[in-house]
């Protein structure tokens, strides 16, 4: 294959009880119908509250089995939980092994691998990091393996938390360290992917729509495909909208365009907590 359509979303955060997230999503079908990618890759917060509502999950699985092409999926910390960083609170509901497991009954997976355009794609569950569970390590040796079994190829990872805001070597905040993942986990991360010739690194989470690049590696934050977050709760640090994003990648080259569906509204959290 020399050229290799991908649309990335994140945090639809679906669920039966917001109406407004599924016009969202529907927006984002007809747009992903009409333009037709290779895949679509959702990088987290699929569900509104994956561990305590499995109806959550299974209708966003539901919605985004009709779309016109496949799709992969990874978790982020409204389907399995979140994991606790070095400052801050503990989370209230952290990421365990049974949250996991649900999520995978209903995903097909948490973590992936294929090849397309002679590049190497690698999706990561990064809200294991930093919770000592058994598949954390497991994690960890996996994708040791698939760096190395790259030979030199140009890598894409993609994970829901980026993996900073700036530089490796930022601080954690306590108010701020759930956005990204945290140490020392990052720093074993960085210097595993330093080593490999990465040249993408795909997240979400944060709600806004970020692109720079450190080094050699891009690192792309895709916005919420279903809201914003009001600048009273969360200081801007990229672009508040929703959409998502649409990569071509070619053999040791790749182009990024940031686009909104037609109709795609920026709902505020406000709207969806009534506050």
């Amino acid at each position: 294959m020399a050229e290799f359509r991908l649309t990335q979303i994140s945090d639809t955060h679906l669920s039966r009880n917001f109406t407004v997230l599924t016009d969202n999503f529907h927006r984002i079908s007809t747009h992903i119908d009409a333009v037709r990618p290779d895949l679509v890759i959702n990088t987290g917060d699929v569900s509104w509250d994956g561990p305590s509502s499995r109806a959550d999950m299974e209708f966003a699985k539901g919605l985004h089995a009709a779309l016109p092409v496949d799709c992969r999926y990874l978790p982020g910390n409204h389907d399995i939980g979140d994991n606790p960083t070095a400052v801050g609170i503990a989370p209230s509901c952290p990421a365990t092994e049974e949250l996991r497991d649900a999520f995978i009954s209903i995903f097909g997976e948490d973590r992936w691998q294929f090849e397309a355009a002679d590049w190497r794609f690698i999706g990561l569950n990064s809200l294991i990091m930093n919770t000592g569970i058994p598949s954390e390590g497991e994690q960890e040796e996996w994708l040791t393996s698939q760096l190395e079994g790259a030979n030199g190829k140009p890598i894409a990872l993609f994970l829901h938390k980026p993996l900073f805001l700036d530089t490796p070597e930022d601080l954690e905040e306590a108010s701020t360290a759930i956005r990204f993942v945290p140490q020392p986990n990052r720093a074993r991360l960085v210097a595993l992917l330093g080593a490999c010739n990465v040249r993408l690194v795909a997240s979400g989470h944060v709600h806004q729509r970020r692109d720079f690049t450190y080094g050699r590696t891009r690192h792309v934050w895709a916005p919420s495909a279903g809201f914003i977050i009001p600048d009273r709760m969360q200081e801007v640090i990229g672009i508040k909208e929703t959409g998502l994003v649409e990569y071509r990648f070619r053999p040791d080259s790749f182009e990024v365009r940031h686009v909104r569906a037609s109709g795609q509204v920026d709902v505020s959290l406000n709207e969806l907590i009534g506050k």
